[in-house]
Protein backbone atom coordinates (compact mmCIF):
# COMPACT_ATOMS: atom_id res chain seq x y z
CA UNK A 1 0.00 0.00 0.00
CA UNK A 2 0.97 3.71 -0.66
CA UNK A 3 1.58 6.36 2.44
CA UNK A 4 -0.66 8.38 3.17
CA UNK A 5 -0.61 12.00 1.57
CA UNK A 6 1.46 14.40 3.74
CA UNK A 7 -1.47 17.26 5.42
CA UNK A 8 -0.62 20.57 3.29
CA UNK A 9 0.68 18.65 0.46
CA UNK A 10 -1.42 17.69 -2.38
CA UNK A 11 -1.71 14.56 -3.70
CA UNK A 12 -0.08 14.34 -7.09
CA UNK A 13 -2.62 13.41 -10.21
CA UNK A 14 -3.05 9.99 -10.76
CA UNK A 15 -3.02 8.96 -6.94
CA UNK A 16 -6.56 9.37 -6.58
CA UNK A 17 -6.42 13.05 -6.54
CA UNK A 18 -9.83 15.04 -6.41
CA UNK A 19 -9.10 17.88 -8.67
CA UNK A 20 -12.04 20.06 -9.27
CA UNK A 21 -12.18 22.34 -12.40
CA UNK A 22 -14.86 24.97 -11.75
CA UNK A 23 -16.44 27.31 -14.60
CA UNK A 24 -19.38 27.06 -17.23
CA UNK A 25 -19.10 24.43 -19.75
CA UNK A 26 -18.12 25.72 -23.35
CA UNK A 27 -20.85 27.47 -25.14
CA UNK A 28 -21.13 24.64 -27.77
CA UNK A 29 -21.85 22.00 -24.96
CA UNK A 30 -24.19 24.70 -23.20
CA UNK A 31 -26.54 25.19 -26.43
CA UNK A 32 -26.71 21.31 -27.03
CA UNK A 33 -27.83 20.52 -23.89
CA UNK A 34 -30.15 23.28 -24.39
CA UNK A 35 -31.00 22.09 -27.69
CA UNK A 36 -32.13 18.25 -26.16
CA UNK A 37 -34.03 19.61 -23.42
CA UNK A 38 -36.27 21.57 -25.62
CA UNK A 39 -36.86 18.83 -28.16
CA UNK A 40 -37.61 16.04 -25.68
CA UNK A 41 -40.58 18.81 -24.18
CA UNK A 42 -42.22 19.17 -27.30
CA UNK A 43 -42.46 15.91 -28.28
CA UNK A 44 -43.85 15.05 -24.54
CA UNK A 45 -46.32 17.84 -24.83
CA UNK A 46 -49.96 16.86 -25.99
CA UNK A 47 -50.70 20.80 -27.15
CA UNK A 48 -47.29 21.05 -29.34
CA UNK A 49 -47.86 17.76 -30.90
CA UNK A 50 -51.38 19.35 -31.97
CA UNK A 51 -50.34 22.21 -33.57
CA UNK A 52 -46.82 20.61 -34.70
CA UNK A 53 -48.49 17.42 -36.66
CA UNK A 54 -52.20 16.97 -36.25
CA UNK A 55 -53.60 20.27 -37.45
CA UNK A 56 -51.06 20.64 -40.60
CA UNK A 57 -51.92 17.00 -41.41
CA UNK A 58 -55.75 18.14 -41.65
CA UNK A 59 -55.15 20.62 -43.51
CA UNK A 60 -53.39 18.91 -45.90
CA UNK A 61 -56.07 16.08 -46.68
CA UNK A 62 -58.93 17.99 -46.12
CA UNK A 63 -57.30 20.83 -48.77
CA UNK A 64 -56.74 17.84 -51.41
CA UNK A 65 -60.05 16.22 -50.89
CA UNK A 66 -61.86 19.47 -50.98
CA UNK A 67 -60.18 21.27 -53.57
CA UNK A 68 -62.05 19.76 -56.70
CA UNK A 69 -65.95 20.35 -54.21
CA UNK A 70 -64.97 23.89 -53.49
CA UNK A 71 -63.69 24.64 -56.95
CA UNK A 72 -60.18 25.61 -55.99
CA UNK A 73 -58.14 26.37 -59.39
CA UNK A 74 -54.82 25.90 -59.41
CA UNK A 75 -51.84 25.71 -61.31
CA UNK A 76 -51.57 21.80 -60.87
CA UNK A 77 -52.91 18.90 -59.02
CA UNK A 78 -53.96 19.95 -55.50
CA UNK A 79 -51.58 17.63 -53.25
CA UNK A 80 -48.29 18.54 -55.78
CA UNK A 81 -49.28 22.91 -54.62
CA UNK A 82 -50.68 22.22 -51.47
CA UNK A 83 -47.94 20.02 -50.07
CA UNK A 84 -45.34 22.30 -49.85
CA UNK A 85 -47.31 25.22 -48.10
CA UNK A 86 -48.36 22.41 -45.28
CA UNK A 87 -44.60 22.03 -44.77
CA UNK A 88 -44.56 26.13 -44.40
CA UNK A 89 -47.52 25.91 -42.15
CA UNK A 90 -45.47 23.43 -39.52
CA UNK A 91 -42.58 25.37 -39.80
CA UNK A 92 -44.83 27.93 -38.52
CA UNK A 93 -46.57 26.14 -36.15
CA UNK A 94 -43.76 24.90 -34.24
CA UNK A 95 -41.36 28.30 -34.87
CA UNK A 96 -43.63 30.66 -33.81
CA UNK A 97 -47.09 29.65 -32.23
CA UNK A 98 -45.79 26.70 -30.27
CA UNK A 99 -42.37 28.06 -29.28
CA UNK A 100 -44.10 31.56 -28.44
CA UNK A 101 -46.61 29.94 -25.85
CA UNK A 102 -44.03 27.49 -24.28
CA UNK A 103 -42.03 30.39 -23.43
CA UNK A 104 -44.11 32.49 -22.03
CA UNK A 105 -45.70 29.98 -19.30
CA UNK A 106 -41.66 29.31 -18.93
CA UNK A 107 -41.86 32.38 -18.10
CA UNK A 108 -44.82 32.34 -15.48
CA UNK A 109 -43.25 29.66 -14.18
CA UNK A 110 -39.74 30.96 -13.36
CA UNK A 111 -37.58 28.61 -15.94
CA UNK A 112 -36.29 31.32 -18.12
CA UNK A 113 -35.30 33.33 -14.52
CA UNK A 114 -33.28 29.83 -13.18
CA UNK A 115 -31.76 30.03 -17.08
CA UNK A 116 -30.75 33.42 -16.98
CA UNK A 117 -28.72 32.68 -13.89
CA UNK A 118 -26.94 30.15 -15.55
CA UNK A 119 -23.78 30.39 -18.10
CA UNK A 120 -26.33 30.29 -20.81
CA UNK A 121 -26.70 33.66 -22.39
CA UNK A 122 -29.82 35.38 -24.84
CA UNK A 123 -28.10 34.21 -27.67
CA UNK A 124 -27.44 30.27 -26.78
CA UNK A 125 -30.90 30.34 -25.42
CA UNK A 126 -31.85 31.65 -28.57
CA UNK A 127 -29.61 29.26 -30.43
CA UNK A 128 -31.12 26.28 -28.65
CA UNK A 129 -34.38 26.69 -28.83
CA UNK A 130 -33.98 27.26 -32.82
CA UNK A 131 -32.10 23.15 -32.80
CA UNK A 132 -34.75 22.08 -30.96
CA UNK A 133 -36.98 23.73 -33.39
CA UNK A 134 -34.90 21.96 -36.42
CA UNK A 135 -35.38 18.52 -35.12
CA UNK A 136 -39.50 18.45 -33.91
CA UNK A 137 -39.54 20.25 -37.75
CA UNK A 138 -37.81 17.02 -39.15
CA UNK A 139 -40.02 14.60 -37.69
CA UNK A 140 -43.18 16.64 -39.36
CA UNK A 141 -41.25 16.48 -42.17
CA UNK A 142 -41.05 13.39 -42.10
CA UNK A 143 -44.80 12.46 -41.57
CA UNK A 144 -46.80 15.19 -43.51
CA UNK A 145 -43.99 14.10 -46.24
CA UNK A 146 -45.13 11.00 -46.15
CA UNK A 147 -49.02 11.39 -46.07
CA UNK A 148 -48.74 13.72 -48.87
CA UNK A 149 -46.69 11.06 -51.20
CA UNK A 150 -49.56 8.17 -49.97
CA UNK A 151 -51.96 10.84 -51.63
CA UNK A 152 -50.25 11.07 -55.33
CA UNK A 153 -47.60 13.96 -54.54
CA UNK A 154 -44.77 14.08 -56.88
CA UNK A 155 -42.45 17.06 -56.56
CA UNK A 156 -39.50 18.34 -58.04
CA UNK A 157 -37.12 19.25 -55.50
CA UNK A 158 -34.39 21.86 -54.81
CA UNK A 159 -32.77 20.42 -51.93
CA UNK A 160 -30.58 23.74 -51.32
CA UNK A 161 -34.05 26.01 -51.85
CA UNK A 162 -35.94 23.50 -49.08
CA UNK A 163 -32.85 23.87 -46.71
CA UNK A 164 -32.72 27.37 -46.60
CA UNK A 165 -36.17 27.81 -46.33
CA UNK A 166 -36.97 25.43 -43.08
CA UNK A 167 -33.64 27.63 -41.79
CA UNK A 168 -34.28 31.10 -42.44
CA UNK A 169 -38.22 30.19 -41.82
CA UNK A 170 -36.94 28.83 -38.60
CA UNK A 171 -35.02 31.89 -37.47
CA UNK A 172 -37.21 34.72 -38.58
CA UNK A 173 -40.82 32.65 -36.64
CA UNK A 174 -38.43 31.51 -33.87
CA UNK A 175 -37.10 35.30 -32.94
CA UNK A 176 -40.50 36.75 -34.03
CA UNK A 177 -42.26 33.91 -31.16
CA UNK A 178 -39.31 35.08 -28.97
CA UNK A 179 -40.06 38.83 -29.07
CA UNK A 180 -43.49 38.49 -28.65
CA UNK A 181 -43.09 36.02 -25.83
CA UNK A 182 -40.81 38.04 -23.97
CA UNK A 183 -42.78 41.35 -24.05
CA UNK A 184 -46.19 39.86 -23.11
CA UNK A 185 -47.81 38.29 -19.68
CA UNK A 186 -48.65 34.23 -20.31
CA UNK A 187 -52.11 34.72 -21.05
CA UNK A 188 -51.54 37.20 -23.40
CA UNK A 189 -48.37 35.51 -25.02
CA UNK A 190 -51.14 32.46 -25.37
CA UNK A 191 -54.24 34.03 -27.25
CA UNK A 192 -51.65 36.32 -29.51
CA UNK A 193 -50.09 33.54 -30.78
CA UNK A 194 -52.90 31.49 -31.42
CA UNK A 195 -54.69 34.72 -32.90
CA UNK A 196 -52.26 35.39 -35.92
CA UNK A 197 -51.13 31.67 -36.21
CA UNK A 198 -55.08 31.61 -37.33
CA UNK A 199 -54.70 34.75 -39.50
CA UNK A 200 -51.65 34.01 -41.41
CA UNK A 201 -53.31 30.54 -42.15
CA UNK A 202 -56.05 32.09 -43.44
CA UNK A 203 -54.50 35.07 -45.20
CA UNK A 204 -50.87 34.65 -45.28
CA UNK A 205 -49.90 33.01 -48.19
CA UNK A 206 -48.62 30.47 -46.24
CA UNK A 207 -50.54 27.27 -47.32
CA UNK A 208 -52.48 28.47 -50.75
CA UNK A 209 -50.02 29.91 -53.80
CA UNK A 210 -50.14 33.87 -53.79
CA UNK A 211 -52.00 34.13 -57.11
CA UNK A 212 -54.38 32.54 -54.92
CA UNK A 213 -55.44 35.94 -53.42
CA UNK A 214 -55.78 38.25 -56.35
CA UNK A 215 -53.64 41.67 -55.85
CA UNK A 216 -53.01 41.35 -52.36
CA UNK A 217 -50.50 38.57 -53.55
CA UNK A 218 -47.65 40.60 -53.86
CA UNK A 219 -47.82 42.26 -50.54
CA UNK A 220 -48.29 38.91 -48.79
CA UNK A 221 -45.06 37.98 -50.33
CA UNK A 222 -43.71 40.75 -47.91
CA UNK A 223 -44.84 38.48 -44.51
CA UNK A 224 -42.72 36.15 -43.52
CA UNK A 225 -45.81 33.62 -44.31
CA UNK A 226 -46.23 34.56 -47.53
CA UNK A 227 -42.14 34.78 -48.18
CA UNK A 228 -41.87 31.00 -46.73
CA UNK A 229 -45.13 29.59 -48.35
CA UNK A 230 -43.57 30.64 -51.86
CA UNK A 231 -40.02 29.55 -51.30
CA UNK A 232 -41.37 26.15 -50.14
CA UNK A 233 -43.52 26.00 -53.43
CA UNK A 234 -40.72 27.03 -55.73
CA UNK A 235 -38.38 24.66 -54.02
CA UNK A 236 -40.90 21.88 -54.06
CA UNK A 237 -42.99 22.15 -57.70
CA UNK A 238 -39.93 24.55 -59.88
CA UNK A 239 -37.24 22.77 -57.82
CA UNK A 240 -35.52 26.38 -57.81
CA UNK A 241 -34.13 28.54 -55.09
CA UNK A 242 -36.60 31.52 -54.52
CA UNK A 243 -33.81 34.46 -53.64
CA UNK A 244 -36.08 37.14 -52.87
CA UNK A 245 -38.56 35.43 -50.82
CA UNK A 246 -35.11 34.57 -48.71
CA UNK A 247 -34.04 37.44 -48.71
CA UNK A 248 -37.18 38.56 -47.42
CA UNK A 249 -37.23 35.70 -44.44
CA UNK A 250 -33.13 36.71 -43.48
CA UNK A 251 -34.79 40.36 -42.85
CA UNK A 252 -37.27 39.08 -40.89
CA UNK A 253 -35.14 36.88 -38.96
CA UNK A 254 -32.57 39.52 -38.41
CA UNK A 255 -35.79 42.26 -36.74
CA UNK A 256 -36.50 39.76 -34.98
CA UNK A 257 -33.19 38.80 -33.76
CA UNK A 258 -32.48 42.33 -32.63
CA UNK A 259 -36.37 43.04 -30.97
CA UNK A 260 -35.79 39.89 -28.82
CA UNK A 261 -32.52 41.10 -28.15
CA UNK A 262 -33.94 44.28 -26.62
CA UNK A 263 -37.02 43.51 -25.03
CA UNK A 264 -36.84 39.71 -24.33
CA UNK A 265 -37.13 39.89 -20.37
CA UNK A 266 -36.12 36.45 -18.26
CA UNK A 267 -39.29 36.96 -15.98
Amino acid sequence: MSAPARPGRPTPRGAGAFAPRPGAAPFLTQVRAQASMEARLMVRNGEQLLLAVVIPVVVLVGGVLGAERVGLELDGPAVDVLAPGVLALAVMSTAFTSLAIATGFERRYGVIKRLGASPLSRTGLLVGKILALLLVELMQAVVISGVALALGWSPSVSAVGVVLAVVLGTAAFAALGLALAGALRAEATLAAANLVYLLLLAGGGVVLPLSAYGGFGEALRLLPSGALGQAMREALTQASVAWVELGVLAAWAVLGAALTSKTFKWE
